[in-house]
């Protein structure tokens, strides 16, 4: 493979920074993008890998949380509390991320795909992990401004909880302890939506 095919592939998922998300950086205006959070949550793995359900292959969980949302350079992200169909939209991803991992040759593109295969499935040790990070990051995030997300999508607390705690209690049970306090004290101060 030439250093021009690498490039290509390079700018391809240049473009998973152009991806935005509900949530906005603590303190900032602006809304995060789908690069940042990867980036973020990966490094977030190696923080919290102490207190992961089981143990885990560090690396593997990085890898992971660096290209589980690449998929959404074609399909675009959507919040996780909205009401679509699951199967569908795991679907759009995957062909996303077929496509740009396909840049690359098969040696390369195999393993990527393979692990956010591995991410989507949730069936390993590291991908439980993974899966709790991923869901965990946006409720620091909306816990530091004020429930922003939250509000402007008119998420209910009974809506936040009943969505993410089985996600991250199965991959990090300590870090849903602590999430849950703050949930509480953020219903208590209003944070949340009605729906």
């Amino acid at each position: 493979m030439s250093i021009a095919a690498i490039a290509e592939f390079l700018l391809e998922i240049d473009k998973l920074k152009s991806v935005t998300r509900a949530t906005k950086p603590a303190g900032t205006d602006r809304h995060e993008n789908s690069a940042e959070h990867s980036w973020q949550v990966a490094l977030m793995a190696f923080a919290l890998q102490p207190y992961a359900a089981e143990s885990v292959q560090i690396d593997r969980v990085a890898r992971m949380l660096l290209v589980h949302d690449v998929g959404e350079i074609d399909a675009g992200d959507v919040i996780v509390y909205a009401k679509v169909d699951p199967v569908v939209r795991a679907a759009q991803e995957l062909a996303g991320v077929r496509r740009v991992f396909g840049i690359l040759p098969g040696e390369q593109a195999q393993p990527l795909i393979a692990l956010w295969e591995e991410f989507e499935a949730a069936e390993t040790a590291e991908a439980r992990f993974a899966h709790a990070l991923d869901r965990a990051m946006p409720v620091f995030l909306n816990l530091a401004n004020q429930g922003q997300s939250w509000r402007d999508h008119n998420v209910s607390y009974e809506r936040v909880m009943a969505r993410l705690q089985p996600e991250i209690e199965a991959g990090c049970p300590a870090l849903w302890s602590y999430l849950e306090g703050r949930l509480r004290e953020a219903r208590a101060a209003g944070w949340f939506g009605e729906n």
